[in-house]
């Protein structure tokens, strides 16, 4: 995408024979990853703007990538929920895939962490309820997410929170053994190949925990390996003054043994929400977003809250599809 301006034939649904024509305007990328860049920008003809997911079809192609991409487009297809973001289209042409998202235009949960450096009790416990409903909604649809992380969280322009970028999810019957995460997020049964499920999400969400209330995550080394005995063994050093209650519940978390790990257990996710970390939370308030967020994201132009990354939009490289083409459902 050399021009600012492009055009895309859209759908909804994989098994549509016919599409709709939308023209957008290139405003700027907001993002990038290892096979594409999200660009903002906006459909001229409805005046509405969009996060454009862009992945560079040569590059799905060349990593063996292609499943795990119509993977994540069925999975965004399928889920509706106040705190997960909603794709509203998705196109091809013969360089790229284009997922076409609702803005969200709050900014990384990362970025407000990273300048804070940690969150106090009451705010990581306000992100902490949103991720777990949306959590409990995926694992509800056989979903697991396999990538929780503060960069892959979203603030709206009200400072709720919005779970992005699927593209680690699947759909699960039983178990799977992919490795795959983020290394300091993995949970024991990955690096061990034991095969894992929805517990996987429940590990990370215990690392999230940490993280918000630390300002880094609880297994850090120099390389894969280090960080990888530490997940085993659970050497987490707690700072002073730690919050007790949250300390109980992420180390309930963070049992190794999966079919003790809370969350793991008969009640699912219940059990999380009954610890008394959450006590004081009523849970359909928490869906009908009536919390006030900890965090107010700034008010400016549409991409105020989104670093600089250049301007070069897509791939160049052109790949030939044919008619019994894996795409031809694009």
């Amino acid at each position: 995408m050399s021009s600012q301006f492009f055009t895309l034939n859209c759908k909804t649904k994989p098994e549509q024979s016919s599409t709709e024509e939308k023209s957008f305007d290139v405003l700027k990328i907001v993002g990038t990853g290892t096979f594409g860049k999200v660009v903002l920008c906006k459909e001229i003809n409805e005046n509405a703007f969009y996060a454009i997911k862009v992945l560079s079809i040569h590059h799905i192609v060349n990593k063996k990538q292609i499943e795990h991409v119509k993977s994540e487009r069925n999975i965004l297809l399928e889920i509706s929920h106040p705190f997960i973001v909603s794709m509203r289209f998705f196109a091809r042409d013969l360089k790229n895939i284009y997922l076409g998202f609702e803005f969200i235009d709050g900014g990384e949960l990362f970025s407000y962490l990273r300048k804070i450096k940690k969150f106090d009790s009451p705010t990581a416990n306000f992100y902490a309820r949103e991720i777990l409903l949306a959590l409990e909604y995926l694992h509800s649809l056989s979903i697991i997410y396999r990538d929780l992380k503060p960069e892959n969280l979203m603030l709206d322009h009200e400072g709720h929170l919005k779970i992005t970028d699927f593209g680690f999810s699947k759909k699960l019957k039983d178990r799977t053994w992919t490795l795959c995460g983020t290394m300091e997020y993995l949970a024991p049964e990955i690096i061990q190949n034991r095969g894992h499920n929805k517990g996987v999400d429940f590990w990370a969400f215990g690392i999230l925990i940490f993280e918000m209330l630390v300002g880094k995550p609880p297994f850090r080394g120099e390389d894969f390996y280090a960080v990888q005995d530490l997940i085993l063994n659970r050497k987490i050093e707690w700072p002073k003054n730690f919050d007790l209650v949250a300390k109980d519940l992420i180390k309930k978390l963070l049992t190794v043994d999966r079919t003790k790990r809370l969350g793991c257990m008969r009640n699912g996710a219940k059990d999380i929400k009954s610890h008394r970390w959450f006590s004081e939370v009523n849970w359909t308030d928490v869906y009908n977003r009536k919390y006030d967020p900890p965090i107010k994201p700034k008010t400016g132009t549409l991409t105020t809250n989104f670093e600089d990354y250049g301007d070069n939009f897509g791939d160049d490289e052109e790949y030939e599809l044919e008619d019994n083409d894996i795409f031809n459902d694009f």
